[in-house]
């Protein structure tokens, strides 16, 4: 039996047009407020209130920093700047003094055809290149 799968679930529904339920409150409180502010305000100075505060329910209701509602967005911002910061420390691993070579020490010259430092001759090397070169075929 098939069922079917919601697709676009973080998506808001749209109510009036293009805006959301969230947009569409923003957008009546500025219309109450800028209305509150024109029968309290006279001339000039209300249109100085009025466009600032227009900008901001704007943007209040449009704008999204990094992807996140700038409603949400300024309450982050004030709870990062009154919650206490926790600083966490962890104790530096103790680092040990590198011991100094002694100086005298005599370095071995590698001749071709001697053995490596590591005990291992030519012919053993020749040996271990055709194993892996015939596990290649």
């Amino acid at each position: 039996m098939m069922f079917n799968v919601p697709q676009f679930i973080d998506v808001e529904d749209k109510v009036a047009g293009p805006l959301t339920w969230k947009q569409l409150l923003w957008m009546i409180g500025m219309g109450i407020t800028i209305l509150v502010l024109f029968n309290t305000l006279a001339g000039a100075f209300f249109f100085v209130v009025a466009i600032p505060t227009a900008l901001l329910f704007i943007a209040l209701a449009f704008y999204r920093p990094n992807g996140i509602p700038l409603p949400r967005f300024i309450f982050f911002g004030i709870l990062f700047l009154f919650r206490p910061k926790i600083s966490v420390w962890e104790r530096p691993i103790p680092r040990m003094m590198p011991q100094r070579a002694e100086q005298d020490t005599v370095k071995e010259k590698v001749t071709p055809g001697a053995t490596s430092q590591k005990g291992m001759s030519n012919e053993r090397l020749k040996e271990l290149a055709r194993i892996l070169d015939s596990r290649r075929s």
